[in-house]
């Protein structure tokens, strides 16, 4: 494995969104381009570990058009969504930031070793817990502050009712981020989430224009005052 490098939360290439968090990670271990650390825009895509058979295809139909347009992606390198969303940014030769849950000595899931060095490779992949340090389930919760303060906002392509997706998106909401869901059929369970989110007040999603749309109004120019 190449030598990762140690970032400091004083460190000039810390990254700026993660570092307006209230408990913003006091070191990063990354692999990869450094560069993305800065990059903007940048939008989480999160959800379930167990998605539905047009998960793919969901997650394809808006996060492809972002990619096109030269956005980066951030998740967490889980099963499900996360490795989907990471699969289809390198695909299409897009930008994508991995966060683990442990350190780069202890890849989980284990499946997802060869996804881990294509993300080196091509994007960047970032840790808070040093290289021996393995996965635990409470550092997953913890990771995903991370995973939703690297970004402009947090994309739910799918999530179950009780789920872990959830947590990001409190977090994601705790940081004054955007939430984006997209619905499904009300027979699956993996809509659920999504389903409640919408209902909470998160922006429903049927395709990337509705992410560009947001974006454009949070950036335009405020128009001189007389």
């Amino acid at each position: 494995m190449e030598r990762f490098k140690i970032i400091t939360i004083v460190d000039e290439s810390y990254p700026p969104m993660l570092n307006t968090i209230k408990d913003a990670p006091l070191v990063l271990y990354a692999l990869g381009d450094t560069s993305l650390l800065s990059y903007s825009p940048s939008i989480s895509v999160i959800g379930t570990r167990n998605p539905s058979p047009d998960a793919y295809k969901k997650t394809e139909l808006i996060v492809k058009p972002l990619i096109k347009e030269k956005w980066l992606i951030v998740s967490g390198m889980a099963r499900g969504i996360d490795s989907i969303a990471h699969k289809i940014a390198l695909d299409c030769s897009g930008k994508t930031i991995a966060v683990l849950g442990g350190g780069f000595n202890h890849i989980y899931p284990k499946q997802n070793m060869n996804l881990f060095k294509q993300i080196i490779n091509d994007g960047l992949v970032l840790t808070e817990y040093p290289p021996d340090i393995r996965p635990a389930r409470y550092h997953f919760p913890e990771r995903n502050r991370i995973i939703s303060g690297l970004s402009y906002g947090t994309l739910v392509i799918e999530a179950m009712e009780r789920s872990g997706t959830l947590i990001t998106v409190e977090q994601a909401l705790d940081q004054g981020r955007e939430v984006f869901a997209v619905p499904g059929s009300p027979l699956q369970p993996q809509t659920k989430g999504c389903h409640r989110m919408i209902q909470d007040g998160a922006k429903l999603v049927l395709e990337a224009e509705d992410i560009f749309e947001e974006w454009t109004e949070i950036h335009k120019p405020i128009p001189n005052q007389m």
